[in-house]
């Protein structure tokens, strides 16, 4: 066992392990193992499930006034894999993988292998010393982006918010190209752009054009200076329309 590497995963984690070898599991992928069964996978199934439950009971105690929908919303984008990788990559569990030859470039590791190696050192806090200490994990990483996502209002449907900026400010209705599409049937992935009276904006990927459609909605809204996005990935109205005594974007 690397003890400087378990020692300095301990130190970022804020919990010093009964179990170490729970640890050393949690940060081992599967590129560096012979079986599966060895790697970090069963630990990211289960800690992703642990991951869920807290946040589900955060929203159901924390905000009495929201219905199912709402909070449905929130929790996708709190539980969501990029937001999972940006806290892996703050806690700097990228730096703390045993990773296999193929992957050795640390810095372009995708956010999948990032939220795994979160949620499965979720799932290693669990078992080695239960839910609330888990459950302190993770609100101490989650808690600011979870309120951030509840004032912000918008739950990441960017194009209801580029429509009313672009009619009040341009006094046109935005419209979605399909710029390519890339992939095997299975696995497409689509480049959008978004066009107001004749002006093209930055396009965007996405895995679906659903999500390319929406990321190019929020590129347009920055482009436009009408939104920007703090550190706990709030989305913020900075002019345009229909602000709250927090200067937050709300839609109707």
């Amino acid at each position: 066992m690397d003890m400087d590497r378990i020692e300095l995963a301990e130190r970022r984690l804020q919990y010093r392990f009964n179990d170490r070898a729970l640890l050393l599991k949690s940060l081992t992928h599967a590129s560096t193992v012979d079986a599966r069964l060895e790697s970090n996978e069963r630990l990211e199934f289960l800690g992703d499930s642990i991951l869920g439950v807290v946040v589900c009971d955060y929203l159901f105690r924390e905000f009495a006034g929201l219905l199912e929908g709402e909070m449905t919303k929130i929790k996708s984008s709190i539980v969501s894999r990029q937001v999972c990788a940006q806290v892996a990559a703050e806690l700097g569990l990228d730096e703390l993988l045993y990773l296999g030859k193929g992957m050795s470039n640390r810095s372009s590791l995708p956010e999948s292998v990032l939220a795994a190696v979160y949620e499965s050192v979720i799932g290693a806090l669990y078992l080695d010393a239960g839910m609330e200490r888990a459950q302190a994990f993770i609100l101490r990483n989650l808690e600011e982006r979870i309120l951030a996502v509840s004032r912000s209002g918008h739950q990441h449907n960017f194009k209801s918010v580029l429509q009313q900026i672009a009619q009040q400010m341009m006094g046109s209705t935005p419209h979605y190209l399909l710029l390519d599409e890339q992939g095997p049937d299975h696995a497409k992935c689509f480049e959008i752009c978004v066009e107001i009276a004749n002006r093209r904006f930055e396009s965007c990927w996405g895995p679906n054009k659903k999500a390319a459609e929406q990321q190019a909605a929020l590129l347009t809204l920055q482009e436009l200076g009408a939104a920007d996005i703090d550190d706990n990935g709030a989305v913020m109205l900075i002019e345009g329309s229909d602000l709250d005594t927090d200067g937050v974007l709300e839609l109707d």
